[in-house]
Formats: structure tokens, sequence, C-alpha cells
């Protein structure tokens, strides 16, 4: 079961629910306050490891200059 965050208009808490994809259009109650809360958008990191075992960011290669890695962006400052 996927984990959906959401966010309460009333009380601005933020929080996370397991719940099930058929669920996923569906509003939830929060844990705060009680009101109607909205899922939010998630954002994720991915991470990769070379041959020497360190840990780097990995970066989407849609858009991206010949200037931009995975970790900054030095020639459009994006």
């Amino acid at each position: 079961m996927p984990i959906y965050e959401y966010l309460c208009p009333e009380c601005n808490c933020k929080f996370e629910l397991l719940r099930s994809i058929s669920k996923v259009n569906e509003d939830a109650s929060c844990p705060k306050c009680q009101h109607t809360a909205k899922r939010a958008f998630s954002h994720f990191a991915s991470f990769s490891k070379d041959s020497s075992g360190e840990s780097s960011p990995i970066a989407g290669t849609a858009g991206s200059c010949a200037g931009c890695t995975s970790s900054s962006c030095s020639s459009c400052n994006i």
C-alpha cells in the first residue's frame, strides 16, 4: 500500500496515511483538527552508489542544460 501526504487547509497540518490505491482520490480527516484535508504533492529523493560505495543524488535528465549536475545548475541558476 502506498503512503499519501495530506495538507489540512484549516490548521496547516501536514500528515501521511497508508492507504490502498482505490482511495487515492479520497480526502482524509486531519488528525489535529478533524477538518477535511486534500492530498498534497509528494516530493521524494533518489540516490545512487558508485563503485566506492559513496552515495550521490540522481537528477532528472529532462530539460537540463550542459552545465547542470545532480546537485547544482551553474549556468542557468535554476
